[in-house]
């Protein structure tokens, strides 16, 4: 069985299967082969690769693309390759944060490194038919003859198709989950829902043997779909590190550059400089230019050199302070020889992680400091990073009551006794927490609410931005996650759609640049006494 279609609970508020559910569901099954698709986005994309990975499954990379003002009509498109993960990047980028974005004026041009599967015959009629194009053939009760319909136009238009499955959820059961899911995200009540508020409630996971025998009259509609399994093969080279490269001038190299200001640094710092200080510089030095380190020292050293040119108070912090060459270099403040600091806490060979050098700035100046590393490296090149915000205990509880109808004031006689938990331990409060041993929450509605609200633990609610993560990427980020803007649009900042543990997956560098109220109070002190 290779189904094209399959969304996870990325598809943000709509699909019920989390990443690892759908992974191991897959191995249950021992597929070979899985796709994601997730709508207008690539959340989930990198923690699906690397679970998938972990269980010798193939993973392919989708996305299912909807039209801005018209939702009904939209596009299913599989990455070929490496380049076209790139694509579908630059794609989902395109659709946030493109107001014309149209589906039309992207598939009238060839997209060679994509599979595009069609299920709209409007569409179908108003663009070119590329050796690419596939028409998607979905058959479920309520769909039978539009699939028809398709065929049809497919044979006389002489266009290939293929057998396709959405699945938005893995049984037949949890329909429940997705129709709850999408009252909180359309803030309305199940009751409230319309038909084109839900998904096809056949549109789960369905049995091999049933799937095939649904295609027995048409069998080059699913070889059709073993043919783009086979073809689709993308690596994201999960775990291995893209650094920014820093841009050297002259006849210099990145790892001369680093050397001459450190040893400059050295000067700076010490009145009387002893063998011992000059071998520490040197080993460290040693250290980071074996770990392929060394652009990512310079690029932090300039964003410290310009804070400083502009007479903004920042420091870095965190075992950063156990570097000689981050004292060196001006990130730290903390003699590392005087203190006998152990560097290895730092970094070390067997470290399988990027260093990581936290600076703080001004809560007034740290905006200043950003603006300046989008300039100095090119707004497609960097991005501040998402947040995931995710379904607790109490959050999980109150959206879901909220979702059957419960009135607020209703909901918080219960949810101020439900303690900041995992939402899965809500139907075993009373045995877990003193606090909510005389909460009963057996008699329905509240036991239905509870077991649907403990399904969606950890589900993602929405998405946020970091508190000063930024990243830098070798060339345009878009080669490697999607964009869009952060949940309030209104302040034009672009974030990663990934978070931050997929973009350290991913092998970007992660760079914190972080807002302390406590500097701007003393740069303020220190301006008043002079």
């Amino acid at each position: 069985m290779h189904l094209l279609n399959v969304h996870s609970n990325f598809s943000l508020l709509q699909g019920t299967i989390s990443v690892e559910g759908l992974i191991q569901y897959a191995k249950s099954k021992n597929l070979k082969s899985l796709v994601l698709s997730d709508t207008n986005g690539m959340y989930g994309l990198v923690k699906f690769a690397k679970l998938a990975k972990e269980e010798n499954i193939k993973p392919i990379f989708g996305t299912v693309i909807t039209e801005l003002k018209n939702r009904e009509v939209s596009v299913l498109l599989l990455a070929k390759n490496n380049s076209g993960y790139a694509t579908l990047c630059r794609i989902i980028t395109s659709r946030k944060l493109d107001e014309n974005f149209s589906i039309e004026k992207l598939l009238s041009v060839y997209l060679p490194d994509l599979f595009v599967i069609v299920s709209s015959l409007e569409l179908l009629k108003k663009i070119p038919v590329f050796d690419n194009i596939y028409i998607e053939l979905i058959s479920t009760q309520s769909t039978k003859k539009k699939a028809r319909e398709l065929y049809e136009y497919a044979i006389q238009n002489s266009i290939r198709f293929v057998a396709s499955q959405p699945v938005f959820f893995l049984k037949e059961e949890d329909y429940i989950i997705h129709k709850t899911l999408r009252a909180i995200g359309l803030r309305k009540t199940i009751s409230n829902l319309d038909e084109s508020d839900l998904v096809n409630p056949e549109y789960y996971f369905p049995e091999d043997k049933k799937f095939v025998k649904k295609w027995a009259s048409i069998p080059e509609a699913l070889q059709n779909a073993e043919f783009i399994h086979e073809n689709c093969n993308v690596d994201l080279k999960i775990g291995e590190y893209k650094f920014p490269q820093f841009p050297v001038e002259g006849n210099d190299t990145a790892l001369s550059m680093l050397h001459s200001l450190a040893f400059e640094g050295l000067k700076q710092r010490y009145k009387k400089i002893n063998k011992r200080i000059i071998e520490r510089l040197q080993y460290e030095l040693d250290i980071i230019s074996k770990l392929n380190f060394v652009d990512y020292f310079l690029v932090v050293w300039d964003i410290v050199s310009e804070a400083k040119k502009r007479g903004m108070m920042m420091i870095g912090r965190g075992s950063a302070a156990n570097s000689l060459v981050s004292y060196c270099l001006g990130f730290t403040e903390v003699d590392p020889i005087k203190y006998d600091l152990y560097f290895e806490r730092f970094l070390n060979l067997g470290r399988t992680s990027p260093p990581d050098v936290d600076l703080d700035f001004s809560w007034k100046e740290r905006d200043e400091i950003i603006k300046y590393v989008f300039e100095k490296y090119g707004y497609e090149r960097v991005a501040m990073i998402s947040t995931t915000v995710t379904f607790r205990a109490r959050s999980a509880f109150r959206e879901v009551a909220k979702a059957f109808g419960i009135p607020d004031r209703e909901v918080s006689k219960y949810s101020k006794y439900i303690p900041w938990t995992n939402a899965v331990n809500l139907p075993n409060l009373n045995k877990l927490y003193p606090e909510s041993k005389h909460l009963n929450l057996n008699p329905e509605p509240w036991k239905t609410i509870v077991g649907i609200a403990a399904r969606i633990a950890n589900f993602p609610r929405f998405s946020g931005i970091h508190p000063g993560g930024i990243v830098i990427a070798p060339g345009r980020i878009t080669n490697y996650t999607a964009l869009e803007y952060a949940k309030n649009k209104g302040l034009g900042l672009i974030v990663t759609q990934p978070d931050m543990y997929s973009i350290e997956d991913l092998g970007l560098v992660k760079i914190d640049l972080l807002s302390q109220r406590s500097l701007g109070v003393l740069r303020d002190s220190l301006k008043l006494i002079q």
